[in-house]
């Protein structure tokens, strides 16, 4: 990792790579992060997913499908970068890293209801049942687990949120 690292470096001096304890892309403060000493084949991986998400300058997102989207086009723009460095992403790998966002994606989707999947609404922790109409919401977090916060409405009035773990 450390040879990739270091041509990326020369590649990209408008990036700044620093160490720390896992691989991340900082928008705010225009940082690829990654773990130092990391030397398995999954590390370079993520080294240079992160940096494709600086290269496609992904900032922010208003959904959670938007969010997978933005995770896939990163993966797309890794494997042609890894190609420059004759370095080839097992896509097994990269369909694992994706199904954790699918994974999170489908447990916020139950409604803590009658279990009905259904698909978020315009606000970005908000979620409506299409079956018995049920509101919910998730929290904001991409690296929390999926809560579920129900509640219910009764003539315009919201009462306390009801906290449910996902299935």
């Amino acid at each position: 990792m450390e040879t990739v690292l270091e041509e990326l470096r020369k590649l990209f001096p408008h990036l700044n790579f620093t160490p720390g304890s896992a691989f991340v892309w900082s928008p705010e403060t225009q940082e690829v992060i990654y773990k130092a000493g990391a030397q398995q084949k999954s590390a370079t991986w993520s080294l240079l997913h992160e940096t494709s998400h600086a290269l496609l300058e992904h900032r922010n997102y208003a959904t959670d499908f938007e969010l997978l989207k933005l995770e896939v086009a990163a993966w797309e723009k890794s494997k042609q970068l890894a190609a420059d460095f004759g370095i080839v992403i097992d896509e097994n790998h990269i369909q694992d890293c994706l199904d954790t966002y699918r994974d999170w994606i489908y447990a916020r989707s139950i409604c803590p209801s009658c279990g009905t999947k259904s698909i978020q609404q315009s606000n970005l922790n908000s979620y409506r049942c299409f079956n018995c109409h049920e509101v919910w919401q998730v929290t904001p977090s991409r690296f929390a687990r999926a809560y579920r916060a129900r509640q219910r409405t009764k003539l315009g009035t919201i009462t306390p949120f009801d906290v449910l773990a996902a299935l």
